[in-house]
């Protein structure tokens, strides 16, 4: 099926739910899925709600907030607390599916009272990774109306670009979680020092990063494309990096890798 029968496929699916409620990361597959769900069903049908916890890249909740004002859509912050559950805390290979079982537990409330159905931006090309959360959310009622309609990832690019969302080629930002490796356990504090640090090489001029964590190492992802960017002002990155509380700055000459720290 072309872009064009995909996007038809949606709007189909859309129509068929009739009232939804948007978890709204920001972004590219689930501003893609909020944007086409306002202009399918309109404000009223559509609510967009944003999972706010220490896990959210500060950068993230205020381009949710920026979007959503851009865009009109109906949106709502609300607060999540995976953090109190030891068992996301503990950090194991499923800790992605106690984080969406307390997003569900927060959003499908809201889709209660307004007789609508959650939806998470998953694509196809996720069904293939390692994501408990997509269980989760499933036993807990969401659905994934970008896996119906046979998005794949580029596939959502392509159509945000067509459609002239901003988001189109928004760098993927899973959340600060995903930077720690199994075993470590995941703290307030940790999630900050991360967030901080990726925040301050951004200021840099790069887009596409991740800081991994590993105690007193913090390990450099950027694109192979990049790396040349990042040795010209390496004495500032060094800088930005150890001023968040890390002694040793790496670079991962593999470059960057969604997910690398899956199974």
């Amino acid at each position: 099926m072309d872009l064009d029968g995909k996007l038809a496929a949606l709007h189909l699916e859309l129509l068929r739910l009739g009232r939804v409620v948007v978890a709204f990361s920001g972004g590219a597959d689930s501003a893609f899925l909020a944007a086409v769900a306002h202009r399918t069903l309109g404000p009223d049908a559509v609510h967009a709600v944003t999972a706010v916890s220490p896990s959210l890249a500060g950068d993230e909740e205020v381009d949710c907030r920026a979007l959503a004002n851009e865009w009109g859509l109906r949106w709502t912050p609300v607060v999540t607390q995976e953090m109190e559950r030891a068992a996301y805390r503990l950090n194991d290979t499923d800790r992605c599916f106690h984080c969406k079982a307390e997003l569900m537990d927060v959003i499908a409330p809201i889709a209660a009272a307004e007789g609508a159905t959650v939806l998470l931006g998953v694509n196809v090309d996720d069904l293939g990774e390692h994501r408990p959360g997509q269980k989760a959310a499933q036993e807990a009622g969401a659905v994934f109306p970008l896996v119906t309609a046979g998005f794949t990832k580029a596939d959502v690019r392509a159509a945000s670009e067509q459609l002239g969302l901003r988001t189109w080629d928004k760098p993927a930002m899973a959340c600060l979680a995903s930077r720690i490796p199994y075993g470590t356990e995941v703290s307030v504090g940790l999630l900050s020092q991360l967030d901080r640090a990726e925040a301050a090489l951004r200021r840099l001029g790069l887009r596409e990063l991740r800081v991994r964590h590993y105690g007193e190492t913090a390990r450099l992802e950027v694109p192979i494309a990049d790396m040349a960017s990042v040795l010209a002002q390496r004495e500032v990155v060094v800088q930005a990096v150890r001023a968040q509380g890390y002694r040793y700055v790496t670079l991962d000459l593999e470059g960057f890798r969604s997910g690398n720290l899956n199974g």
